[in-house]
């Protein structure tokens, strides 16, 4: 998964991007300024913003404004000094769809983080269950037939992706954009690698290829 920060606090910015990373193995991104947030959201497709008010240039609500007025659904959740009624209430009526209140904890970003994502793919539930996996992205452990996995970083992050849109034909290109963030070298060619280590770890059936369109994560009978 991969996420969009626009806050202009770069340490602030920075630490979230810490712990988002290695907590949650997210791909993450990071704009000081409304105008440098609105072109990298406009021009990638992130699976959540966490999004300042306060922000030069273009203030937070306003860039929120645009995008949803262009009809862009990622997921916003707003980050804000003002603890006033009046700003939440804002947000929301402009489409946000959480809110936090500085200063807060860690813990609780990105568990707010994860809920959001998982509703937007349609999986309220903080377990996936996918192909005949259990996968719970709190321990990023996987679970089939009772034993439990623990992936590398990158076949993690592309078995959940996947698992998020099980049953729908995914391309390459969109897996490289969800998976790698705007400074990471992206080598399509590693695409089918990470999916020969799951097909072999979990089975030959799990994923399958759809030749010249991409790869499906298939539900299998328990």
């Amino acid at each position: 998964m991969r996420i969009l920060i626009i806050e202009d606090e770069e340490r602030l910015a920075r630490n979230i991007s810490s712990v988002l990373r290695e907590a949650a193995n997210f791909a993450v991104d990071i704009a000081n300024d409304g105008e440098d947030g609105l072109h990298l959201a406009r021009t990638n497709p992130y699976d959540l913003i966490i999004l300042d008010l306060m922000l030069p240039k273009i203030a937070g609500l306003d860039l929120l404004s645009i995008l949803r007025s262009e009809g862009r659904r990622v997921p916003v959740l707003i980050l804000t000094a003002r603890a006033g009624t009046d700003d939440i209430v804002q947000g929301l009526d402009l489409g946000c769809d959480d809110y936090l209140t500085k200063p807060f904890e860690m813990a609780e970003l990105l568990a707010r983080c994860r809920a959001l994502i998982r509703r937007s793919y349609g999986k309220p539930d903080p377990t996936i269950h996918a192909g005949g996996l259990k996968i719970d992205p709190l321990r990023r452990v996987v679970t089939q037939a009772g034993k439990d996995h623990v992936l590398p970083a990158m076949e993690y992050r592309l078995l959940e992706f996947l698992a998020m849109r099980t049953g729908e034909i995914v391309s390459k290109e969109e897996i490289l954009e969800h998976l790698y963030d705007f400074d990471a070298e992206r080598f399509s060619n590693v695409i089918e690698v990470y999916i020969s280590s799951l097909r072999k770890r979990f089975g030959p059936d799990l994923i399958q290829t759809s030749r010249g369109q991409g790869y499906m994560l298939v539900e299998i009978a328990r």
